[in-house]
């Protein structure tokens, strides 16, 4: 079952409830705010900080990063990470498949704001199923009557006890843009986090595992070929006003992307579908 509940500034989201787990989203940006399984904790990281404001991006959870990822690459005074995660998005359906698993659809089109910035008329649909795991799968529809070119991420934040003694498994040996060097560079062995990570990585083979100390996650993908992994670390966290000053040693973000290098071109009446399936062991 689902709930339409909204905060004392009218800022609206939907709680869903089954026998298996419980989330929270939003409907600007379509933003998964909060999952947690029965009997467990969160699943998801989010800022203690993070400010549920209409116009104000949440810290945590599940972003959409569309039509592009990180900076625009043209124009720098663009949004960071598009328009998606800051638009009203509409919920469409809600589908109880059984007690244990709810899919809940949300859908974006154009408006003016929107084709200021991108000319180019699309839908843009987001499936959210919650169960005993979480998928999140983003499809986008060209409707205009040219090709367009767009990136996307589904900026997963995890909930980790403790940064330095978390490991990532299954990006050894695959290479990788630092964003905080400028430097293309091949990952050995597992990845581990002792200072800033800023990282696009290239032709993954999910699943990619993130080990805890306590519990295990899984994330898969599809129609992906790239993942991003980031933690701002120390001197990044205490400069941004929506985390506390500590808050990095207690979350990693690992994203299922459409990143630079695995962009995609859809003619007039195509479409992709980014997929991220997140289960814990």
């Amino acid at each position: 079952m689902i709930e339409y509940k909204h905060f004392i500034n009218d800022f609206k989201y939907v709680e869903v409830f089954n026998a298996s787990a419980r989330a929270k989203i939003a409907l600007q940006g379509a933003h998964l705010f909060h999952y947690e399984r029965v009997d467990e904790g969160p699943l998801l990281w989010l800022s203690e900080r993070s400010l549920f404001e209409i116009g104000r991006v949440i810290r945590g959870g599940v972003p959409v990063c569309w039509p592009w990822f990180g900076k625009h690459p043209t124009n720098s005074e663009l949004p960071q990470h598009g328009f998606a995660r800051s638009s009203v998005w509409e919920l469409v359906e809600v589908k109880e498949i059984d007690e244990h698993t709810t899919e809940v659809i949300l859908q974006l089109k154009p408006s003016a704001e929107s084709l200021q910035l991108w000319p180019h008329k699309f839908e843009l649909l987001l499936a959210i199923t919650v169960g005993n795991t979480l998928t999140l799968a983003l499809t986008t529809r060209n409707c205009d009557a040219q090709a367009f070119e767009f990136t996307a991420a589904l900026h997963s934040y995890f909930a980790v006890e403790n940064i330095e003694k978390v490991y990532v498994e299954g990006l050894a040996d695959k290479s990788y843009f630092d964003k905080v060097t400028g430097e293309e560079r091949t990952q050995q062995g597992n990845l581990t986090v002792s200072k800033e990570v800023d990282r696009i990585y290239r032709k993954v083979d999910y699943p990619v595992t993130l080990h805890d100390q306590t519990r295990t996650l899984r994330i898969d993908a599809q129609g992906s070929s790239s993942a991003v992994v980031w933690n701002p670390w120390i001197e990044k966290c205490v400069a941004m006003a929506d985390m506390k000053d500590d808050a990095y040693k207690t979350m990693l973000c690992i994203e299922a992307a459409n990143a630079p290098g695995d962009a995609r071109m859809l003619a007039t009446g195509e479409e992709h579908t980014l997929t991220s399936i997140i289960s814990r062991d």
